[in-house]
């Protein structure tokens, strides 16, 4: 009965308790069952029979290998550790690689290339000849404005261009009498001064309405009406404009026409990076607007100050854009390769965090490893570079280390 009983409770404690305490099942089972028969045999007057609990020992498998020794600061793996198929060491190595940075970036129009179209004249705009987005040619027609200020310039050369005729013929008149013998050389003198005067104050009238583009200006009965054109080729970015409006205001610009072939991307770079980027860098353009697109170049120019808002500095890089598909104020990210010193690099996975700071396993004899903490500089890829905290030719654990993790 004893057995009966001993086996009934071992099969339930069994069932309900992990396999690897089994052997405790057991143990609580024969004891219960050497309860329950003591208690059977008061009742009943019997004698009881022998009861005793098992060997601890007695059924229990061989102990489970541990999966790792601590010693100190040192962990050691055992020789028949599970763990030992988990782990990945190598040796660090230092490396010189080119190490390349991602900046946002901005498509702009060349400076260099954008000419904002400012009318030398207050007036009203008459006609405009051209749309936001239009291409135009150098020299073509882009507005008609009526300038009343235009009369006047126009007014002050035709005087100035009477006026030199007549000084003119006053010169020659002077000649043929000097030469006759009729009249002094100071009268000479002063007839040449004359012309001289009048043919200056010509050239500057001339002068004047050749700046203001209205050197080929046509009467209307009322007043003179000025035409603008493109003084290069390119497509009109911004108006500012139309027609019928009047123009009070001598520095606003009226629209701006830019050369979009070639554009720039630029690329902001933080202060921390400015030393390394120069002239001539290689680099690497992506758009949000076009996925597949990936664009080769270097640095054209880095300014020469940094924006005072962001405290970045400006990298432009130059880009052939005969297609039109980069547009200016388009969003882009810019690859710098940037040159390092060799320095020793690790596996991301490698890298483990402890309170606040980066570790790695380090292996300090076979199978045996100790935590060290490093301090991190560039990531390349899956790679980091390790300031400090690790030597060349060191053997770290690169996967599977969280295993050995506290």
């Amino acid at each position: 009965m004893n057995t009966r009983i001993a086996a009934t409770i071992k099969t339930s404690l069994a069932t309900a308790l992990p396999a690897r305490t089994a052997h405790a099942a057991g143990l609580i089972a024969n004891l219960l069952a050497c309860f329950t028969a003591y208690f059977t045999a008061s009742l009943l007057l019997l004698p009881l029979t022998a009861c005793h609990a098992p060997d601890a020992n007695a059924n229990m498998d061989n102990a489970a290998a541990p999966l790792l020794v601590r010693q100190g600061e040192r962990i050691n793996v055992p020789a028949n550790s599970p763990l030992r198929a988990r782990l990945t060491v190598a040796a660090v190595a230092a490396s010189s690689a080119a190490h390349t940075v991602t900046l946002p970036a901005v498509v702009e129009a060349d400076p260099a290339r954008s000419v904002n179209i400012v009318p030398p004249l207050t007036g009203r705009l008459l006609e405009l000849k051209v749309k936001l987005g239009d291409s135009v040619k150098a020299g073509q027609l882009l507005a008609v404005i009526a300038a009343p200020e235009l009369a006047q310039a126009v007014a002050d050369a035709d005087k100035a261009r009477d006026a030199r005729a007549l000084a003119q013929h006053a010169l020659q008149r002077a000649h043929g009498v000097n030469e006759a013998g009729a009249n002094a050389s100071k009268d000479l003198e002063l007839a040449e001064s004359n012309f001289a005067q009048a043919a200056a104050e010509a050239t500057r009238a001339d002068s004047r309405l050749k700046t203001l583009g209205a050197n080929n200006s046509n009467g209307n009965g009322s007043g003179r009406t000025l035409s603008l054109t493109a003084p290069i080729s390119g497509t009109v970015t911004a108006l500012a404009s139309g027609a019928g409006a009047y123009l009070n205001d001598p520095t606003a610009a009226l629209m701006t026409i830019a050369s979009l072939d070639p554009v720039w991307i630029t690329a902001y770079v933080p202060e921390n990076l400015v030393a390394a980027v120069g002239k001539g860098a290689a680099a690497s353009a992506s758009l949000p607007a076009y996925p597949g697109l990936a664009l080769k170049g270097t640095v054209a120019f880095v300014g020469a100050a940094l924006e005072a808002d962001s405290h970045r500095n400006k990298a432009r890089i130059s880009f052939a854009n005969a297609d039109g598909k980069l547009k200016p104020n388009m969003y882009a990210s810019v690859g710098l390769v940037l040159p390092q010193a060799a320095q020793v690099s690790v596996p991301a996975s490698a890298l483990l965090m402890n309170n606040d700071s980066s570790t790695v396993f380090v292996e300090v004899a076979p199978w045996t490893y100790q935590r060290r903490s490093v301090e991190l500089g560039a990531e390349d890829g899956d790679a980091v570079r390790i300031v400090s905290g690790l030597r060349a030719g060191e053997r770290i654990v690169t996967r599977g280390g969280v295993l050995l993790n506290d």
